[in-house]
């Protein structure tokens, strides 16, 4: 007779249920997995044969044929070790027949990897595989204790979270496990209050460029800084991560997602409850930025979804680096394609770069001389390609303090607090306007949004059309330029964007 038990299997950031098929045959005894597994997967009979000996249990004599349905989707991870284990349990009738399992095989599932005495170990995207299992009908779940938290955070199915296999079995005869349920929302109205280790107020000086990134926060746009060192560019990307809007709670679940699939997501704090901050090195990969890989993961674009992927001295990074961001900055998402599968990440993140204005730093500086010629420059800038700033809605100078401003510790500056204000108002007003365009910020709009939500007065339609013709703008940069205007009018809390907003928006274009 085949027994069967629940479990999932990930596929990027999501999950599809799999039916775990177990058999014994009058044979030899051994133990086969098929149904694609990987080698994580096809290890578990050894795995399985200890635990299961080791919990105080037999194994059958013959053997065992384990089948992993769909059999056409690659199963990958140490998952599926407790399912097999229920299996092949059930096909030694360690359940009496008026167990909860048997009567209800099709409504419990089960994730867990186990160790060879038959405790359970911990496993990645347990949120993803819980969500997967819930909306398969699955009514209840067995998962490692260490990942209970994680998994409690689905509303609508019961949670149990187990240290070893035998608890699980003794929990279907005489010791019922009590449900784990966490508060989500909570997690997150706790994670809002967490400070950060920055704070715009000890930036002084930078007027210009402080405005610019609340611009940015609050509307979503990508932000090109060019300055020499010490002008504060790195220090003022890491303060943007203190002004950022609070995420809503399916924002925080998705990045759960993503962290936890990722091996990222630490034991003690089972949600994500702030917005990502990823700063790369220009030693980065490609398949580091984008993901990928043999057993594809996230890469640093998806890991920094919703928040912010800063790229300090973004000329030094590769070229062809710097060329895959293009499609993700446009699309919000990237697509990993392999000869058996695609996979699509979510990449909706701000980019936030820096450079200095020349190959020694100083061009501009009024302290130091620049010892770069003409040509050197060039070919400095040139390394970021023409698209690619396209992409990049606001690009600022960010000029060498003066000795009056470094030494002027009297200097009160706005806290991050009071900027975060101003941002989280103009988000409100963006949420609002587009909850039916399925998009959050100003910088998602599309051309033909931008004919809807972009509505200039007459006195900024002139000097629009006034600027278009004297920098001969490009459609993309005159969308660019609407885009930013508007998220300033959200800002002012106007309804339309005047001359003022478009005046002002201007002043971010590249020179």
């Amino acid at each position: 007779m085949v027994n069967k038990s629940i479990t999932a299997t990930t596929i990027g950031i999501e999950a599809y249920k799999v039916e775990v098929e177990v058999d014994t045959l009058n044979s030899l005894p051994g133990m086969s997995i098929v149904g694609l597994p990987d080698s994580a997967v096809s290890e578990a009979r050894e795995r399985v044969r200890s635990a299961i000996k080791n919990s105080g249990f037999s194994f059958p004599q013959g053997k065992v044929v384990v089948n992993l349905a769909p059999a056409d989707i690659r199963k990958e991870g140490t998952n599926f070790d407790l399912p097999i284990a229920i299996g092949i349990l059930k096909e030694e009738g360690v359940f009496n027949d008026t167990a909860e399992l048997i009567k209800k095989p099709d409504k419990i599932g089960f994730i867990g990897e186990l160790s060879l005495d038959g405790s359970l170990r911990g496993v990645n995207g347990v949120l993803s595989l819980v969500i997967a299992l819930k909306h398969a009908g699955i009514e209840a779940v067995f998962v490692p204790k260490v990942n209970a938290n994680e998994a409690g955070m689905v509303d609508g199915i019961n949670i149990y979270g187990a240290g070893t296999l035998a608890e699980i079995i003794a929990h279907f005869t005489d010791s019922p496990i009590k449900p784990t349920r966490s508060d989500a929302q909570s997690y997150l109205d706790n994670g809002i209050n967490e400070e950060y280790a920055v704070d715009f107020k000890d930036v002084k000086g930078q007027k210009k460029a402080k405005r610019a990134l609340e611009i940015a926060a609050a509307g979503g746009h990508n932000i090109l800084m060019s300055g020499p060192p010490g002008s504060g560019k790195t220090m003022m990307a890491k303060c943007l991560a203190s002004i950022l809007p609070p995420l809503n709670l399916s924002e925080a679940l998705e990045l759960t997602k993503i962290y936890s699939i990722s091996g990222m997501l630490p034991e003690d704090k089972p949600l994500i409850t702030q917005r990502p901050y990823r700063s790369v090195h220009h030693t980065a990969s490609a398949y580091g930025i984008i993901g990928g890989g043999g057993n594809p993961k996230p890469g640093e674009i998806t890991l920094a979804h919703r928040g912010v992927l800063f790229l300090d001295e973004i000329v030094e990074f590769p070229r062809n680096v710097l060329e895959v961001l293009r499609q993700p900055l446009e699309d919000g998402e990237v697509v990993i394609s392999r000869a058996k599968v695609s996979i699509k990440y979510p990449a909706r993140f701000m980019l936030v770069a820096a450079m200095n204005p020349c190959p020694c730093g100083f061009l501009g500086d009024s302290s130091k001389h620049c010892t770069c010629t003409e040509a050197k420059i060039q070919r400095y800038r040139s390394k970021l390609s023409g698209p690619l700033l396209d992409r990049i809605d606001l690009v600022i100078t960010v000029p060498k303090l003066s000795t009056e401003e470094l030494v002027n510790i009297d200097e009160k500056s706005e806290t991050s607090a009071d900027i975060r204000k101003r941002v989280v108002r103009a988000r409100k007003v963006q949420n609002e306007r587009y909850k039916d365009e399925g998009i959050f910020t100003n910088s998602e709009l599309n051309a033909k949004q931008i004919k809807k939500y972009c509505k200039l007065d007459e006195q900024a339609g002139k000097v629009l059309s006034m600027a278009a013709l004297k920098y001969g703008l490009s459609g993309r940069k005159y969308n660019r330029v609407l885009k930013i205007a508007r998220t300033i009018a959200d800002l002012d809390g106007a309804e339309d964007i005047n001359s003022n907003h478009i005046s002002q928006a201007l002043q971010f274009r590249e020179e």
